[in-house]
Formats: C-alpha cells, structure tokens, sequence
C-alpha cells in the first residue's frame, strides 16, 4: 500500500495495511517480555542489529507500530518511543552529549526541562539559556563546545515562538543538532524536519494521545543530519548506514541501559489516540482562538499571550509556520485586584489540573504551581507573572467555555 495517503488516513489505516495478526484492525497488545528464535543465529542477528526483538525494554511490536506512525506524521526517517517525554528528552541529552559538552536552548522552556538542565549542568554539561525568539541570540551564544540547539515550537506557558526557520539554518551551517519539542503543535500543525531539525520530540501524553489516559514520549530522527562527523557516536554504534548512528546510540543507552522503555498498554492506547488528532486539534484551536479573543477583550484580564492574536509578537511567524492554526495554550494575566485562586475556584466546567492538550478544558495558576522551583527572578524573565492562569483548551462548544469564563468573572465582581 503506497504512504502517499493523508494524514489521518494513514494513521487510520496504517496497522492493517503494513499486516497484523489474526486480520486484526489494531495493531495487537504484545505483553511478552522477552521473543523466542527457533534458530539461535536469528537471535545472535538481532543483538547484532538486525531488525527484530529480544526484550522488550528495546521494544515490542506494539511500540514498533506506534513508532511507524509517528514516523509517517513527522515525515522522518524512524522513531523511538519512551515512557514519558521527559525521558524522551533526558535520553537526547545523556546518550549523545557529554561532560565538557555546551548546550544553547530557549529561555521560555517547560518548567521540568529547565528542572533537567540543572541535573545536566551538574554532570558536566553546560547549558546557555538564551531568547529564542531571535536567532541572533541563538547565534551569540555557541561557543567551540557547542553540540547542540534545543527549541519548543510554542513555549509553555508564555506562548512565545521561536525562529525555528533561521535557527534550523544556522544549525545546519555550523553542523549543530537541532532538537525541537514539538510537543504543543505536534505533526498535524508543524513538521521541524521543514526547518532542518535533527530530532522531533513530542510528549505523547498531550495532544497525539489526546485523552489523558496514557503517558508516553517519542523522539523522531528527521534523517538529516551526518552523523558520521558528530564525534560523541561511540566506536561501538559506527557500522552500516551513517543516518542510522544517531538513533541507535539513543536507543542502546537511554532504552536498553537506562530502561525508559515504553509499556505495550501505554503504547497502544496512545496510538489509538493518534488516529483523531486533526479532528481534535483542529477544534481545540478554534476554540482556543475564540477564548484568546474573549478574554483579550475583558476589562478583568490584563495581558492575554496567545500566538492567534494579532498583538502577538510572533503572530506572523506563528501563522506562516503552523497552518493557520495556533496551538491550544492560551496565558492569561488578571488584573492585579482579582485573585486568580478565587477566579480558578469559581470554574464550573474548566477542570482545575495540570497537563496540556486533554480533550477537556483545563487550567492552572502557573507560577503557584508548575513554575513554583524556578523562584521569582526565572518566571520573571520568562514571562510569568504571578496573577497568570495557564489554560490548556479542549473540545468543548465554546460557547460554554466562554459562559464559564464569564459567570466566574462575574461571580469575583459580587464578592
């Protein structure tokens, strides 16, 4: 069956086209732990690097499946999957870098990334934290030891994009990895292999699975980048195809020493998941234009950071990159005489919690809770004042979202 289908249709249809068993629509649960070889050559091969499997914390059929399909949604050249995309992130960043090593990333990171670079500046590896909005500052900031350029499409929770074109270039030039989070457009908005990345990674848990019913990461190889010159690859993983060492090396150390392997249940619930992300997506941004502009306009809220609006700095850039589209993060500052945990409280239908591109609507007070460690001076430079509501949109009417929204204002008015 030709992979010249679209997007959905090839997410869709993908397991039985490339064969499952039994005549199974799904790509079956495989639990086993370990796979058996009638001939133990076979098995010898599989250690070796032939395609096959041995144990499962390297992977499963089941993994493999979901693996495919990211690959066909990030256009790349293969896929890895993890347990959570923390570990999809920690893994690049342990398996191909080390002590001495120098890392430039944006400044508007998720609060747990910023968190993992702190353990990585601890082992060895520095780490420059820069305004990624501008690639001159991208630029100002590598240094001889530099090996590698880390990005998010949309910072969560301040909203800001960053020059993912002129950064792709300038990493390409100088022989940089370029490893974009792709987490909170995903692959149905935004592809970074069209900007020259190295790696796609994306949290599975978010907008891919969609339901908040499963974690997973995943790590895509764009296939453009020589590893033949990246000087990190161990003796061990240079044989065969050079395009191939990069992932390999990630995958032997960050899933077969350190474990950060990806359970079949997980990973078939998320793939599950997968087939209707451009039908949620699609209706969670609309919605989260709608409660961006909402809220823009209410004499309650200060500042509202949301890459659809036209005040956005990046508005432009955000609307050439993502397909029209501008993701589902919408930062919201209230006014200074409105308490955001007594806003929060009086919420009927948005769900008070953390986590991003749930079907459902959510929202948080962001410095109080997911950026508390980073203290005031980091939140500051990176936007997040102390009054910011982050809101994850889902696919809700929304036309009930924006009742929500305004019976709470006006419930904060009567007090």
């Amino acid at each position: 069956m030709s992979t010249q289908k679209g997007f959905t249709t090839q997410i869709l249809h993908g397991d039985r086209w490339f064969g499952t068993e039994h005549s199974a629509v799904h790509k079956p649960i495989h639990t086993s732990s370990q796979y058996s070889y009638n001939d133990a050559a076979d098995l010898v091969a599989v250690f070796q690097g032939k395609p096959g499997y041995s144990y499962a914390r390297q992977g499963t059929p089941t993994t493999s499946a979901l693996e495919d399909k990211l690959t066909h949604m990030e256009a790349g050249r293969a896929s890895l999957t993890f347990a959570t995309g923390m570990a999809a992130l920690a893994a690049v960043f342990t398996t191909l870098l080390k002590s001495g090593d120098h890392i430039v990333a944006s400044q508007f990171v998720f609060g747990n990334t910023n968190s993992l670079f702190g353990t990585l500046t601890r082992l060895g590896i520095e780490v420059s934290l820069v305004d990624a909005t501008d690639v001159m500052a991208v630029k100002q900031a590598v240094r001889p030891e530099t090996k590698l350029v880390f990005v998010e499409t949309v910072a969560n929770p301040g909203t800001q994009v960053a020059d993912l074109e002129a950064i792709g270039a300038f990493c390409n030039e100088h022989k940089l990895i370029y490893l974009v989070d792709n987490t909170l457009t995903s692959p149905w908005l935004f592809r970074p292999k069209d900007v020259g990345a190295t790696f796609s990674m994306n949290s599975l848990s978010k907008h891919i699975g969609g339901h908040a019913h499963a974690l997973g990461g995943s790590l895509t190889d764009t296939g453009l980048f020589d590893w033949s010159d990246f000087e990190n690859i161990v003796d061990t993983y240079r044989f065969g195809n050079p395009t191939s060492w990069g992932l390999t090396q990630v995958k032997k150390k960050a899933l077969r020493d350190m474990g950060a392997s990806l359970a079949a249940e997980p990973a078939h619930r998320l793939a599950v998941g997968a087939e209707t992300l451009s039908l949620r997506l699609d209706r969670a941004c609309d919605n989260a234009l709608k409660v961006a502009q909402f809220l823009d306009q209410h004499p309650g809220v200060a500042h509202v950071a949301y890459p659809g609006l036209p005040h956005h700095p990046q508005h432009d850039r955000a609307k050439k990159l993502f397909k029209g589209r501008f993701s589902t993060l919408v930062a919201a500052t209230l006014k200074e005489d409105i308490d955001c945990i007594a806003f929060l409280n009086q919420l009927k239908i948005v769900i008070l919690a953390t986590h991003v591109g749930d079907t459902r609507t959510l929202a948080l007070p962001a410095a109080k809770t997911i950026y508390h460690e980073m203290g005031p001076a980091l939140r500051q430079q990176m936007g997040i004042g102390e009054n910011l509501i982050r809101f994850s949109i889902g696919i809700e009417e929304s036309e009930d979202l924006i009742a929500d929204l305004s019976q709470a204002f006006v419930a904060m008015q009567a007090h």
